[in-house]
């Protein structure tokens, strides 16, 4: 192969690596979920927490990849229209975040540690969906996906590009996660108690301004001459 077109292809990978990484980073946000994440799994041990971890990771590469490149025809197979996942899945998030910010110290003392199989189930449903990789990370991730190049050497690319990209993505899910027991320790409990109630807010805040854009969107859709 000629050097020239080896080059124009290691340019457009990384353009689609860096686009993956810098669309969804900031939405799916480990950094910011892993209060959350640790205050889920307060009933666990740390080997527990470090299974959950790898597994909200993996489970978050799927969903990613799934909403890259088949996420469109699922919603047009159900016949559900992109703000319609927004607002359904702002109101999950507004809900879990709205828990969470009101959760008490007092609960824990009469919660029972969960069992490694109880734990496990938790490891999608909610961990993965709605708070790591929620409703407006999927959004991104098919909106990305259906402005992907076509061809079959873009395709390859763009293949190539989206699983690096992912995987960089759900890497940084699991050390955020996996270290947040660290994290928590070495700032104390004071600290991670108004970090919690903080992300807690802002995850409300997310979850309205999910809800939000999809409304829009309809708004605009039933009254295009309005918009």
């Amino acid at each position: 192969m000629h050097p020239e077109l080896i080059s124009a292809h290691v340019y457009d990978l990384l353009r689609e690596v860096l686009l993956i990484v810098g669309a969804l980073f900031p939405i799916v946000n480990p950094l910011g979920g892993a209060p959350v994440f640790l205050s889920l799994t307060r009933d666990v041990s740390a080997s527990v927490r470090c299974m959950l971890a790898r597994k909200v990771a993996i489970n978050g590469f799927i969903l990613l990849l799934v909403s890259i490149f088949i996420g469109t025809h699922i919603l047009a197979f159900f016949g559900i229209s992109l703000s319609v996942v927004q607002v359904g899945g702002g109101l999950v998030v507004i809900s879990t975040g709205w828990k969470l910010l009101h959760h008490s110290a007092d609960e824990d003392t009469a919660r029972r540690r969960m069992s490694t199989v109880e734990a496990s189930k938790q490891a999608f449903y909610p961990l993965t969906l709605p708070l790591t990789v929620g409703p407006g990370s999927i959004s991104v991730a098919i909106t990305v996906g259906a402005n992907r190049p076509q061809g079959s050497a873009m395709t390859a690319v763009a293949l190539l590009g989206a699983l690096l990209g992912a995987t960089i993505v759900a890497l940084s899910i699991y050390l955020c996660y996996r270290f947040a027991g660290q994290i928590a320790r070495a700032l104390g409990e004071a600290a991670m108690n108004v970090i919690l109630r903080l992300s807690s807010f802002i995850l409300i805040c997310i979850g309205v301004q999910i809800v939000w854009n999809g409304v829009q969107t309809m708004l605009k859709t039933a009254f295009p001459g309005h918009a």
